[in-house]
């Protein structure tokens, strides 16, 4: 049997009862646009966050490039952001009709390298988009002073991070506004798409609901400003109310077998395992780790049916898809290093204990014979 990076039907057969509840639920209110499910669900991720405000919307890249335009961000601003991540941060950016700008990332960590914002700072910028990448928070603190300096509105990119905290603030808090990811394989996963903005400004939210409904907003059928259709779905939001109430169990289960790694694999030399900052607390999206021979590794693995992931192999900014931005490759001398040495081995809440003692017990044997 093939050992999979991420899997959900352990965690579907122990919480069937509760998803086909949720199913029944949506199906039989009468309602399934915009209910009272899609409503729930925004007043308590709002509450479990501390804010006043929760906008859901289809899934995590329109809500970073919803979010960004309710800050009043569009075309000819520049958004500081880092190409160690997903594609889709960098899209959602392109999307609001803004430019990227990219800083390098820190070797301990491959979270943003705040010593570079500065630099990256021109009359053009508008925002900075730092990635709270696998489950850990960016350095907020000088975000947060270089945009008190330069008037710069920030968007956290919370896809990986539900949950996660630095100096005992959450993750999704510590700037104008925060876009989350719901799509399966996240720490607060629904069982399709799905995305949300949290904020504590009232304009910011009026702004969201307003853009995620054509540009409609207290009058259905009359557009304020012409918006697209971005609406979290109501069985969605449904099934996520219900797995909010066990998200800090599944952050629970995910430091379990963060800690089992640990234990396993932390004595190998060459393999640099998860490092946690000092103030963060870890959710552990993905288990990335480091070996200069990771494509060796990738491939022996596969001998021992067990799938890994490579989180990222391609740097954003070196893509074809973002030629135009001028980027060429050596110009983020570390986020190119890591590409070529990262790898994710198998995380889930619900990944059996003996499953995970045969992937520690193969990467042991793989590393061994290199």
């Amino acid at each position: 049997m093939t050992t999979r990076v991420w899997d959900y039907l352990g965690e579907y057969a122990e919480e069937r009862t509760d998803i086909l509840d949720a199913v029944n639920t949506v199906f039989d209110s009468g309602r399934l646009i915009l209910g009272n499910s899609v409503l729930g669900f925004e007043n308590e991720f709002a509450a479990y966050h501390g804010l006043p405000f929760a906008t859901g919307v289809d899934n995590g890249t329109n809500a970073i490039k919803l979010g960004l335009e309710a800050l009043g961000v569009g075309p000819g601003d520049e958004v500081i952001t880092v190409a160690n991540t997903a594609a889709p941060t960098v899209v959602a950016i392109v999307e609001a009709g803004a430019t990227p700008v990219f800083i390098d990332v820190r070797e301990e960590d491959f979270l943003m390298d705040t010593d570079q914002l500065a630099a990256a700072v021109t009359p053009r910028t508008t925002a900075i988009v730092p990635v709270h990448l696998y489950g850990q928070c960016v350095d907020m603190a000088p975000v947060r002073q270089l945009a008190v300096d330069h008037d710069l509105m920030i968007l956290e990119d919370c896809a990986q991070a539900h949950g996660a905290r630095q100096g005992g603030q959450i993750a999704g808090t510590m700037s104008d506004a925060a876009a989350f990811s719901f799509y399966p394989t996240k720490v607060l996963g629904a069982y399709g798409d799905g995305g949300a903005v949290i904020t504590r400004d009232k304009a910011v939210h009026q702004n969201l609901r307003r853009l995620r409904y054509y540009g409609m907003e207290e009058v259905y059928y009359v557009v304020q400003t012409p918006a697209h259709n971005s609406r979290l779905d109501e069985l969605q939001a449904e099934i996520l109310r219900r797995k909010l109430r066990r998200l800090d169990a599944y952050i629970a289960g995910r430091n379990r077998v963060a800690r089992r790694y640990e234990q396993g694999l932390g004595d190998i030399d060459g393999l640099s395992l998860p490092a946690t900052n000092q103030g963060n607390t870890h959710v552990y999206y993905v288990y990335v780790v480091r070996h200069p021979a990771r494509d060796a590794i990738v491939e022996a693995m596969r001998a021992h049916d067990i799938a890994l992931n490579i989180s990222y192999p391609w740097p954003v900014h070196t893509m074809s898809g973002f030629a135009h931005l001028g980027w060429r490759p050596g110009s983020l001398t570390v986020t190119e290093r890591l590409a070529n040495e990262i790898f994710s081995l198998p995380m889930y809440p619900c990944l059996p204990e003996a499953e995970q003692a045969r992937v520690v017990e193969a990467l042991r044997s793989v590393i061994a014979a290199l």
